[in-house]
């Protein structure tokens, strides 16, 4: 509880001086962690584990976590309807070690007391599959029924909380959230997930930070624009970024609008804040690179 001290110094401080056993964060206070983990002996070993949610936790970061402190993030899925936490990316009982981890990288599995589906943009409740796409709906005796002095029947459907989060759940009650659906860029008709275009890109060693927002395009309608923060004296250029993500992304996805910026402005509680970055894309305020449109 760092109060408004939520940078990494002061926070690590405080982690080794009261010996803090569960934290919780964004991946954004994280990052700041690690980075300054580089330049600075950070002792962390007092911590059982780590709940990150509030936006996508890439896999990298868990990964970096594991090896570089022996400390296990496990990302967490809710929001303050749900009071707050509706999923805990827990491994199932029984998962050899080798592979824990690859479950901890999964969005979440739905708590126990609560009731979770997807449905499609008809409303059609679609299956715990793994591979069927729509948004969550959640409903439950502490999920927010209605909203004090609002009616805001947009927010709710048949009774079930609409979260405004796209993904699929599979056959264990494994969420797997792919945007939010004001984030979803739709691209001839078939839809990128910036989120996993952004957790791809983190992965690059010189990427500190990166948000993926739908621009518009005459001939697709929208495209992705990829906006990177690098760290400092890293020489990765649009062209080194997207071979990167060549081999692990359909090809269609990959972005060819690029801008590199000196940080990914944040709302209040961390999280990458899209519609900044989209009113200073449309007000030209961006450097934009554009490569080569990649074929389908």
């Amino acid at each position: 509880m760092p109060g408004r001290f939520l940078q990494a110094e002061p926070l690590c401080t405080m982690i080794q001086q009261e010996r803090v056993t569960f934290a919780g964060a964004v991946p954004t206070i994280w990052n700041d962690v690690l980075r300054y983990s580089e330049q600075n002996d950070v002792d962390l070993s007092s911590i059982r584990f780590v709940i990150c949610g509030g936006s996508a936790v890439p896999a990298s970061l868990i990964e970096r976590f594991d090896q570089k402190f022996g400390v296990k993030i496990y990302q967490g899925w809710g929001m303050t309807e749900t009071s707050p936490l509706a999923a805990v990316a827990r491994a199932p009982k029984g998962t050899p070690q080798e592979e824990e981890i690859q479950w901890r990288e999964r969005t979440g599995r739905i708590v126990a007391g609560v009731e979770v589906r997807i449905v499609d943009d008809s409303g059609n409740v679609l299956p715990w599959d793994g591979e069927s796409v729509g948004e969550i709906e959640i409903r439950g005796p502490w999920i927010t029924a209605r909203y004090y002095q609002d009616d805001a029947p947009e927010k709710f459907h048949d009774g079930w909380l609409r979260t405004g989060d796209v993904g699929s759940i599979d056959p264990k009650g494994f969420i797997q959230i792919s945007d939010r659906v004001k984030d979803v860029i739709k691209s001839g008709g078939e839809w990128i997930s910036s989120v996993d275009v952004e957790n791809t890109l983190m992965g690059h060693p010189d990427v500190i930070e990166a948000a993926v927002i739908g621009v518009p395009d005459e001939k697709w309608d929208e495209r992705p624009l990829a906006c990177v923060v690098l760290r400092e004296g890293a020489t990765a250029t649009p062209e080194d970024l997207r071979a990167f993500l060549q081999d692990k992304l359909a090809r269609w996805w990959l972005p060819e609008r690029w801008t590199i910026i000196t940080e990914i402005p944040k709302t209040s509680v961390g999280k990458f804040d899209k519609k900044v970055l989209r009113a200073r894309n449309a007000g030209g305020e961006l450097d934009v690179t554009e490569l080569e449109k990649p074929t389908r």
